[in-house]
């Protein structure tokens, strides 16, 4: 199944932009993007939005599960394509992640309302996967986390199977104040 692509995705929104420019890292494997995820969940408070856009088997899962290790969260990390969404209680005492498939939805927020994630954003990290044009409206803050796999890619081998290659170019772009003073460019250690 091919998954629509956005030309959106392609090119950074003009709209409330933090001052600050999206930060550009190359992550050459699964075990460095839920890294990634884990060094991103640090940066990470209770109301903060991040979208995840990229092509099916991009790695938009692998990030979370690595955000839900990093904030400490109960249960596996796994797509919630066919629930739609997934609840993460904290076991640390920290915001419970709120981990959305939005692929299958296909109106904007109305859609979206359904979920109550205008509920739950105040307290939770939610993490909207194919959220784009779907979920803007939910706040003006939000992290936009654009993952491509690198040009030339194998992309008809298995995971993992000789020949094919992982390596994946994320960038991260911040909307709204929140998001003016994070330190996203530290994120390039454990990414490289």
């Amino acid at each position: 199944m091919e998954a629509p692509h956005s030309p959106a995705a392609d090119a950074a929104p003009a709209t409330r932009r933090t001052d600050r420019p999206a930060v550009r890292l190359t992550v050459e494997t699964p075990e460095r993007m839920r890294e990634l995820g884990r060094g991103l969940a640090a940066l990470l408070r209770p109301g903060d939005l991040v979208m995840l856009t990229g092509e099916l088997g991009a790695g938009k899962t692998t990030l979370t599960r690595g955000l839900g290790e990093g904030l400490g969260v109960r249960g596996a990390v796994t797509s919630p394509t066919f629930v739609i969404a997934r609840v993460h209680p904290s076991l640390v005492g920290g915001p419970p992640l709120v981990h959305v498939d939005a692929y299958r939805l296909g109106g904007g927020l109305d859609e979206m309302e359904d979920l109550d994630l205008d509920v739950s954003l105040p307290d939770s990290v939610v993490v909207v996967e194919w959220g784009e044009g779907k979920v803007e409206d939910l706040s003006d803050d939000r992290l936009h986390v654009v993952i491509h796999r690198t040009v030339g890619a194998d992309t008809e081998a298995a995971p993992g199977a000789d020949g094919a290659d992982e390596r994946r170019t994320v960038t991260l772009t911040g909307f709204g104040s929140r998001w003016s003073e994070a330190d996203l460019a530290g994120l390039t250690g454990p990414a490289h």
